[in-house]
């Protein structure tokens, strides 16, 4: 099978070509918006749309020459149906359908966080069930991977996501923007010891986070400092980088405890290229007798060849879906979760 995946759903205009012998990536572009939003320290829905608009339909006909076939190769079309930002993944959903329709093929709409959590699947022999640390700008839970479309959540953010806190800390210490690549870059010549900051929800029952306060005791710190000198803004990044791993590590450890059935752990979206937390996620499975696993940092962010694999993982379980389908701006992987107590939560 020959599937396009086509990725609207923030700031990444993305298309891909996926096949499944082997698997294989035939191709795999993705056109970054970081020059459009970076004066505004962070994603703008509005020229987010408009980008996608403009540079999608190129983007398809470079994916198939670089795969070196025609629209009539191709055996499905799959795009992002949500969740995202709506006004994007309007333009990925109605791009993929006109495809589909044309071509005759099945269309698919592939929840953005399945892509995630398909996408060592690509890379990997990990089968089912496995335990699932999604963590990105928008998105931070643990979740059971029983199957296609077929997930159990253990915990949420209650406020915001670990990738956010990346984002806005490095807005704080004027890293520049995308926050998460640029602290780790930063860590690296700092001292995570020189300033304490909280880990919010440590030690608690259950497998919830928080990342608010953090944040706040962040930006209390940069305010006490005044100008921080390029030393102490080593320091803090490095110290915001540890406390967000602590977080992460201690909330997964409670995770383990709670799915006992699992082999394999298992980290996706943005925040798991971060080489610091892989190595602490790699750590904490051997204490588990667990192999960890996670993409490709490259197939972490935001692209093409997640939408493309989900969907060959959704099409051979028959599982496509009609032209009447309506973009979703929430789409929680797991639907009867119950909603996390904090406002702003992203499902």
């Amino acid at each position: 099978m020959l599937v396009l995946g086509i990725e609207t759903s923030c700031d990444e205009t993305a298309a891909a070509v996926v096949s499944d012998r082997a698997p294989r990536i035939h191709a795999n572009l993705v056109l970054s918006q970081l020059a459009e939003h970076r004066p505004y320290g962070g994603v703008v829905p509005e020229i987010a749309a408009r980008a996608h608009l403009d540079h999608l339909d190129g983007l398809i006909a470079r994916a198939l020459d670089e795969a070196g076939i025609g629209v009539d190769a191709l055996d499905a079309v799959a795009a992002t149906g949500g969740p995202g930002l709506i006004g994007g993944v309007i333009v990925g959903v109605m791009a993929a359908k006109a495809m589909a329709l044309a071509r005759g093929v099945p269309f698919i709409a592939v929840n953005h966080l399945e892509g995630h959590a398909l996408t060592v699947r690509l890379e990997h022999d990990v089968p089912f069930p496995f335990l699932l640390l999604l963590v990105s700008g928008g998105h931070c839970q643990l979740l059971v991977a029983e199957g296609i479309g077929r997930y159990r959540r253990l915990g949420t953010t209650i406020d915001d996501a670990a990738g956010e806190a990346f984002d806005k800390g490095a807005k704080l210490l004027g890293l520049g923007f995308p926050g998460g690549p640029a602290i780790e870059r930063a860590a690296r010549e700092g001292n995570p010891a020189h300033f304490d900051l909280p880990r919010p929800m440590i030690g608690r029952a259950g497998a919830d986070f928080s990342f608010s306060g953090l944040k706040t005791a962040l930006a209390q710190r940069v305010a006490a400092l005044g100008s921080p000198e390029p030393a102490d803004t080593a320091d803090l990044a490095a110290a915001l980088q540890e406390a967000i791993g602590d977080c992460l590590i201690d909330r997964t450890r409670h995770a383990l405890g709670m799915c006992k059935s699992v082999r394999h752990l298992v980290a996706a979206g943005g925040v798991a290229a971060n080489l610091r937390l892989r190595a602490r996620l790699e750590a904490l499975a051997a204490e588990s007798e667990l192999t960890f696993v996670a993409p490709s940092p490259k197939l972490c962010t935001d692209n093409g060849a997640m939408i493309g694999w989900a969907g060959i993982e959704r099409l051979r379980e028959g599982l496509i879906d009609g032209l009447d389908f309506a973009p979703r701006p929430r789409w929680p992987l797991d639907p009867k979760a119950p909603r996390a107590a904090g406002a702003g939560v992203k499902a």
